[in-house]
């Protein structure tokens, strides 16, 4: 048999004071260690935090001078004598964004970079929470709109879009760059004002009757910064009620922008403006005008002149087409003396027949010209028969489903509404001088060198 292993010792054993003593000591030191490495985890932990606190205001510090620098860039610009352009590009670079600055009536003044799909519902909306809030609001996910405001008055906006998204400086920092474009454009309002007289009078110069000295206008233009040897347009703008203050002002702005000149004359304000086609000038000022205005404005155009001594004509011319406009109920529209049709024919002093034939059965001359069929006579003869292509067609000697053919083409190379009354009076207006036209030019003939070159005849 194996022995029986002895049982636990289950006897009381009593402890001396001594070993209760160390006991009491040895807890004693555990305590404490415990509370110590509790303090030195604490510790630690508000080392990490202090570090990060730290971390971040030297972050926030880069960032504040990123903005305070990027504002400086900005301000540099706008104090010497920089445009919009250049402003939206610093503001760009500075948030890596691209920018857009648009004017009030969010027309496009300058931007940097494209900004494509722009939902325009989006940014209009945004533009008006922007300019209730007085600070920038987001578009969409990631486009942005900046208020540019002067006190109480409305001067624009920007509109910025940022793959990356805004942090709150690049906030700041958008905020600033619209502040300064609003200083700009207060900046180039005070010149165009200051420099207002001066401008009036040279225009009221340029269209007097008669004309004052050519040679020193032109160098009074110029120390302006107004090349008139360059193409230019003359438009008229009338207020339909309301101050006219207010249009003034802002046609001195105006004027300034584009380089050109202003004077008010006669309840019209004048702008004489660089460019060719005077049917846009006058487009452009009525968009640009009528809403800041709140009510119609009348606005008719002439030109384009290339001399100081033309624009005093374009100012008849114009102030004709206006006349004109008022009289056939127009008032409160926008119109060129070549959007008249042939009544601009006979309002223009430079009688532009070959013009108006062009603008009225060009295309149909053209393609008779170039495939040799009989539109031109075709359209005579369904005229001159009273609007019938059977008549028409018996005139011509053809069976009445060619004149139907014929009359379909037509309608494609002149439009759908070419027998809308006004303009099928234009097309038979435009067919009688194109006949009579061809009937001078073969009564002329080759024997007379010393005749002038009439225009080009065009075979029917």
């Amino acid at each position: 048999m194996t022995a029986a292993h002895p049982g636990p010792h289950r006897r009381v054993r009593q402890h001396t004071a001594e070993e209760i003593g160390l006991l009491t000591a040895l807890a004693d030191l555990a305590a404490l260690a415990v509370e110590k490495a509790g303090l030195l985890d604490r510790t630690r932990a508000e080392v990490s935090e202090l570090e990060r606190d730290s971390s971040r205001i030297r972050t926030s510090l880069t960032r504040m001078r990123h903005v305070s620098e990027a504002h400086g860039r900005i301000m540099n610009l706008v104090l010497a004598g920089g445009d919009l352009g250049s402003v939206a590009k610093a503001a760009a670079d500075a948030l890596d964004a691209t920018v857009m600055i648009r004017d009030q009536g969010g027309r496009c003044l300058a931007t940097a970079g494209d900004l494509p799909g722009l939902v325009e519902e989006a940014v209009a909306k945004a533009s008006l929470d922007a300019h209730a809030r007085r600070r920038p609001v987001l578009a969409d996910d990631d486009t942005w709109v900046a208020p540019v405001i002067a006190g109480s008055e409305d001067l624009g906006g920007l509109v910025i879009r940022a793959a990356g998204g805004l942090t709150g400086e690049d906030e700041r920092l958008l905020e600033l760059a619209a502040q300064s474009v609003a200083f700009l454009l207060l900046m180039r309002r005070s010149t165009a004002v200051a420099e207002g007289p001066v401008r009036d009078e040279l225009l009221d110069d340029l269209i007097a009757d008669p004309p004052h000295a050519p040679q020193q206008i032109a160098q009074r233009a110029r120390r302006l910064g107004v090349d008139l040897r360059r193409p230019h347009v003359l438009v008229l703008a009338r207020p339909e009620g309301g101050e006219q203050g207010r249009a003034v002002v802002w046609a001195s702005s105006y004027a300034y922008r584009l380089s050109g000149l202003k004077t008010v004359q006669g309840g019209c304000i004048v702008l004489l403006l660089p460019g060719i086609d005077a049917s846009a000038a006058a487009r452009a000022v009525a968009d640009e005008l009528s809403p800041l205005l709140g009510h119609p404005v009348s606005v008719a155009a002439a030109g384009p002149g290339e001399s100081p001594d033309g624009v005093a004509r374009m100012h008849q011319e114009a102030g004709r087409c206006l006349d004109a406009m008022s009289a056939l109920g127009g008032t409160g529209s926008a119109a060129s003396v070549q959007d008249l049709g042939f009544l601009g024919l006979l309002l223009s002093d430079d009688n532009d027949v070959d013009g108006f034939v062009e603008a009225a059965i060009g295309p149909v001359l053209d393609y008779d010209a170039e495939r040799f069929t009989d539109l031109t006579h075709t359209l005579e003869a369904y005229f001159a028969s009273g609007g019938s292509p059977t008549n028409a067609a018996e005139a011509l000697h053809v069976h009445p489903n060619t004149v139907s053919r014929r009359l379909e083409r037509i309608g494609e190379l002149l439009g759908p509404e070419w027998q809308k009354p006004g303009q099928v009076l234009e097309v038979q207006l435009a067919l009688r001088l194109q006949r009579t036209r061809e009937v001078l030019a073969k009564s002329r003939g080759p024997a007379d060198p010393t005749r002038q070159p009439g225009p080009p005849e065009r075979t029917g």
